[in-house]
């Protein structure tokens, strides 16, 4: 376990909770808002979407009725979401909660909301409709390895830890460079980091048995299948005006099953597509963790796992502290 060197600031504490998928966090969230005056606030950019539930292992009503959480349900799967405005949206109930007397939990997967919200972001230039419309032309008609090519040209560093067939964030750094007239590298490594108002506990949850967190998302993604993943899709796709590259229907599992309802894969495949779409998300979120400084990391296969996080949250949140 690494020690904390959480950040100073003049609005009490916080505590986060950060993990691959299916490690356990929610469980963990609740379990300690059983024993502690803390609030509970999603880090999930899945999440946000409304009747998206299955897909996004959202609690269920009963369970949000006795630990409800901020920042679920706030868009429609037709709307999209930004770092920037989770930022706005967390700093807002995280203030909220302090002046309540209780602890923001803030509790999730998304570490590039975390990033965001801990170290501040890029001034990055806003979303332009025009622009994207003639960048989605120029991949409709050349693919987007082409156009990872043409951001290699000009934006190399961004270009070499982007896939070849990362569409949106192509798209998005491609944007940003006709918009800005520079790098979207260059602008963030001149990004000024701010300071969150809070002293913060992070806590990583970390596998350390890589099959362990296999297993779990196998039974997790099995257990959505049986829970109606694939008639959730359906019925989204009758409620709202979707497509396959928005936000929302790029979620995994959501993914796999577009594909499978456009005839792009066959039924037979869309368990082990959905697993294996799962593993790889984990994978970014672990190298995520591993990049992020100041977190207090638990391996999720200790014994008496939930047993040490409390009394490392009780000697944090200790006044003397």
């Amino acid at each position: 376990m690494s020690n904390n060197n959480p950040s100073t600031g003049n609005m009490g504490k916080a505590i986060f909770i950060l993990g691959p998928t299916a490690s356990g966090k929610t469980a963990l969230a609740m379990r300690l808002a059983d024993q502690f005056p803390v609030e509970l606030i999603s880090i999930d950019s899945a999440q946000v979407f409304r009747d998206m539930n299955v897909g996004t292992a959202k609690p269920d009503a009963a369970t949000l009725q006795r630990y409800p959480h901020h920042l679920i349900d706030l868009i429609s799967p037709e709307e999209s979401y930004s770092a920037a405005q989770f930022c706005k949206d967390a700093l807002q109930a995280m203030a909220d909660i302090t002046a309540r007397g209780n602890i923001p939990l803030i509790v999730g997967g998304t570490m590039l909301y975390y990033k965001a919200l801990t170290e501040g972001l890029a001034d990055l230039p806003q979303a332009d409709l025009a622009v994207r419309t003639q960048i989605d032309a120029e991949a409709a008609a050349k693919g987007w390895p082409a156009l990872h090519a043409q951001l290699a040209q000009v934006d190399p560093d961004t270009a070499a830890r982007l896939k070849p067939n990362d569409s949106q964030r192509i798209q998005r750094a491609i944007e940003v460079f006709r918009l800005s007239g520079e790098p979207m590298s260059a602008i963030y490594a001149r990004q000024e980091r701010e300071v969150l108002p809070y002293r913060r506990m992070t806590i990583a949850l970390m596998p350390t048995e890589r099959a362990w967190l296999h297993e779990r998302i196998a039974q997790r993604f099995d257990e959505m299948l049986a829970q109606g993943l694939v008639e959730e899709t359906v019925s989204l796709r009758k409620k709202y005006a979707l497509h396959g590259d928005m936000p929302s229907m790029r979620c995994v599992g959501y993914r796999q099953v577009w594909d499978m309802l456009e005839d792009k894969i066959p039924p037979r495949e869309l368990r082990d597509r959905g697993i294996f779409a799962t593993r790889q998300f984990a994978k970014r979120q672990i190298t995520w963790l591993n990049s992020l400084p100041n977190l207090t990391l638990f391996d999720c296969l200790k014994p008496a796992l939930a047993e040490t996080i409390h009394t490392n949250v009780q000697n944090f949140l200790d006044p003397a502290s």
